[in-house]
């Protein structure tokens, strides 16, 4: 069995990971490290694992583990890690933004490999330490790779993206409460999001020209799940795009291009993204939709685990959409 430590369990990632772990049979928590919680249990926090697991928040970290979750708020993770040595065989997944960029992977005379399966599985199965991708970048990336590796992203980008509640993380503030979210709907970091960056990167991995992307971040009036659509100007017919993603994605386990049009609650509570295609006149229209949450953040994470750790990529990973 795998031992694994969860650094920040008391949010929203840290507590889609202990329900994951809890249910995953290669792994045992070993423990989840809170500053606010310790000697607390894990159920104080999520209610939802009362009768489930007699796990405590602990104020220690166990440092001889065989793997260590950093769901740390972004800028917390090289601290920890400064503070706190874990063995050489211990492996990091972090899921803040800290490692993500090419110029921010090396820390600690180690290099952080950007965890998106779909991209670079080898590089992943091969790494000590990984930088998991943020949620709308995922969702973009997902479906704009394709297009990038064949060289059809050279003109601008638009890219629209509506993402739930959660993704806000679990403090208060002023557009995340109920009042606020509840019948409303709004933008935000319009053009500026943090994520482009490593979306650029990956886009730009494959030596093509890519165009500029106009990414308008948007917040829901529901809890979790993105939902993203991006058009561009494309040449080709719509059956050679769909031939296109279908060949990229052929051994992708959990991304998957659909005919029919897509919504947000089929992928919700899973680690699924879903694609479909549409063409207007010469616009290639993209959507995209993944849990934040899971393929956004925590799922991800423990697909990169079992990839790591030589585990069938899907393992713990067989979650069901609440569709109704």
């Amino acid at each position: 069995m795998i031992k694994a430590g969860i650094i920040g369990g008391s949010g929203y990632t840290g507590g889609e990971l202990i329900r994951i772990l809890l249910n995953h049979p290669g792994v045992e928590i070993d423990f989840v490290f809170s500053t606010t919680r310790a000697g607390k249990p894990i159920s104080s926090a999520h209610p939802d694992l009362l009768g489930v697991t007699e796990l405590e928040f602990t104020g220690e970290s166990n440092l001889e583990v065989d793997v260590v979750f950093l769901c740390l708020g972004h800028g917390n993770s090289s601290k920890f890690l400064s503070e706190n040595e874990f063995s050489a065989q211990t492996k990091i997944i972090d899921l803040s933004n800290e490692f993500r960029l090419e110029n921010d992977a090396e820390f600690q005379g180690n290099k952080y490999v950007y965890g998106l399966p779909e991209l670079q599985k080898e590089a992943i199965v091969n790494a000590t330490h990984i930088a998991n991708p943020g949620c709308f970048a995922t969702a973009i990336q997902l479906a704009l790779l394709p297009l990038a590796k064949e060289g059809a992203l050279s003109q601008e980008v638009h890219i629209n993206a509506t993402t739930g509640s959660t993704g806000a993380g679990v403090s208060l503030s002023p557009t995340s409460h109920f009042s606020w979210r509840n019948n409303n709907i709004s933008w935000y970091k319009p053009f500026t999001h943090q994520h482009l960056g490593e979306i650029g990167e990956s886009l730009n991995s494959f030596g093509n020209t890519i165009g500029k992307l106009r990414f308008l971040p948007n917040r829901g009036n529901f809890t979790r799940g993105i939902l993203a659509t991006a058009y561009t100007a494309y040449e080709g017919s719509l059956e050679e795009a769909k031939s296109l993603y279908q060949k990229f994605y052929q051994e992708a386990l959990f991304t998957h291009v659909t005919d029919d049009p897509i919504h947000l609650k089929q992928v919700v509570n899973t680690n699924q993204c879903h694609i479909h295609l549409h063409k207007h006149e010469d616009v290639l229209l993209v959507t995209s939709a993944i849990d934040n949450l899971l393929k956004g953040a925590s799922g991800q994470a423990v697909q990169n685990m079992n990839l790591m750790f030589g585990l069938k990529e899907d393992l713990g990973l067989q979650l069901k959409a609440g569709v109704f």
